[in-house]
């Protein structure tokens, strides 16, 4: 697997990671009816999230930076 594949694989499951941690936060409060929940309930997206907006912004510029070095456009 070349290193485009696994952090685009990376960022597919880090998606799902995050999106877990949302509804877990969206089913604490919930729960809690009028509670506060845990802080690392609340906190649990953000680690998820930073590391899908580094994988994201990676993805992003690929593109740009290939075609700025004449490689193949990958459509």
């Amino acid at each position: 697997m070349t290193w485009n594949k696994w952090i685009r694989q990376t960022h597919r499951w880090l998606s799902v990671v995050f999106t877990l941690a949302v509804i877990a936060n969206f089913v604490g409060f919930a729960v809690g009816q009028g509670q506060q929940p845990p802080a690392w309930i609340i906190y649990s997206p953000l680690p998820p999230l930073a590391l899908l907006w580094c994988s994201g912004m990676y993805l992003f510029v690929l593109p740009y930076a290939s075609r700025r070095r004449g490689g193949p456009r990958t459509g």
